[in-house]
């Protein structure tokens, strides 16, 4: 029997050291790039980067950079360059001039990513929606093979009226899938609003850090959660009853470094479970080398969609995976934070006033029953509060 399995597509990933982030950041944000380009069902093969002040306005990497990538390109054919940025369609057409290849920007992969995870038609239409609106300006790269044919004569109006055409449609497919959006939105208006009269607590956090497991530990449902970035794109809510108090919990959509705005917009609805809850569980993953400005992402997005005012608990997930680096005794380099035991962490985060905090192993089952024990009476407080007349009943 011939096996027919799909080639994995190879890429190489391209980001920038500037003033505003060094080379550790950088070598950060290409991990995460290459993880990104996995979930997508990619391979990175290689990475390049470059020392500038800024993205060069024409081909986001300098002219020596860029002969350097496609002389190796030349020895080691792939299938796409992928940027760690988003990139202007005429650095996406100056690029594809100069390395024959197929590029992608982080945006773009993203939306890749979104589209492929989108199961509901809700969500399939959030995720065309974005996808419609990041094409519209790029729609001139689509039509480049007609500049490659020499002695185009009456190419190029054609050309230009194709072009216009696409333009057409696709802003009137953008209307009627914004106008499709909006009814949905308000039959799930309508739905939160029957939900009104429960507490409704609501998972938030960077991508992979695993609230769907904590989701499915608290609400004992079977959601589905696995080792990819963006693994829930539907808002996902289920009844949780802690020893006899009810409320309900929802698992939204991770967040993620340079979200395209397009997506934000475009998942209002989903976000507005978030906008509406009466607290958030905020999770991080504490064995992730850079959770501390995963927490600043999410901490930002929030306070972008106005829903940073909220009670929070703070949980730190993933315990079991963290690992910690004795410094030698003779080092007096800063101390770093895989430097710092889980027992200093845990000191560190819990002394802050502000927000409960707990650090557990959802996979493990680690300090769960203490998550419960805080989460009842994080839940109680708001009842107490809303529903007086019921109190010793």
């Amino acid at each position: 029997m011939i096996e027919t399995a799909p080639v994995q597509e190879t890429a190489i990933l391209i980001g920038l050291t500037t003033r505003s982030q060094d080379l550790e950041k950088t070598s950060e944000y290409l991990d995460e790039l290459a993880f990104l380009v996995e979930t997508a069902g990619g391979l990175p093969v290689n990475r390049f980067s470059q020392k500038l002040d800024h993205a060069d306005s024409r081909t986001y990497v300098g002219s020596g950079k860029l002969k350097e990538i496609r002389d190796w390109m030349e020895e080691h054919p792939v299938d796409m360059v992928v940027f760690d940025d988003e990139l202007s369609p005429s650095q996406i057409r100056n690029i594809e001039n100069a390395l024959q290849s197929r590029i992608l920007d982080r945006n773009n992969l993203i939306l890749d990513i979104f589209a492929r995870r989108a199961v509901t038609s809700y969500a399939r239409t959030q995720v065309e929606l974005a996808q419609n609106e990041y094409l519209l300006p790029r729609l001139t790269r689509m039509w480049t093979h007609l500049e490659k044919q020499r002695g185009g004569i009456g190419l190029r109006g054609p050309g230009e009226q194709e072009i216009e055409t696409d333009r057409r449609i696709l802003r009137y497919r953008i209307s009627l899938l914004k106008d499709k959006l909006k009814e949905i939105d308000k039959q799930m208006a309508t739905q939160r609003k029957h939900r009104h009269d429960m507490v409704r607590v609501a998972l938030v956090g960077y991508t992979n850090v695993g609230k769907s497991t904590i989701m499915n530990l608290l609400s004992k449902s079977d959601i589905f959660a696995e080792n990819k970035l963006f693994a829930t794109l539907d808002t996902t809510v289920r009844k949780v009853v802690i020893e006899t108090q009810p409320f309900l919990l929802s698992d939204t959509v991770g967040f993620i470094r340079k979200l395209p705005h397009s997506l934000v917009e475009s998942f209002k609805s989903t976000l507005d479970e978030v906008r509406e809850a009466d607290i958030l569980i905020h999770v991080a993953d504490i064995s992730h080398p850079a959770f501390g400005e995963q927490i600043n992402v999410v901490r930002q997005t929030l306070t972008d969609i106005k829903a940073s005012d909220k009670p929070t608990i703070m949980v730190f997930n993933k315990i079991d995976a963290y690992r910690f680096v004795e410094k030698e005794a003779d080092d007096l380099s800063p101390v770093q934070k895989e430097n710092l035991t889980l027992e200093d962490l845990e000191r560190t985060w819990m002394a802050q006033d502000n927000q409960p905090s707990l650090f557990i192993s959802a996979t493990l089952k680690k300090n769960i029953d203490t998550f419960r024990d805080l989460l009842f009476r994080e839940v109680r407080k708001i009842v107490m509060v809303r529903y007086p007349e019921n109190q010793g009943r």
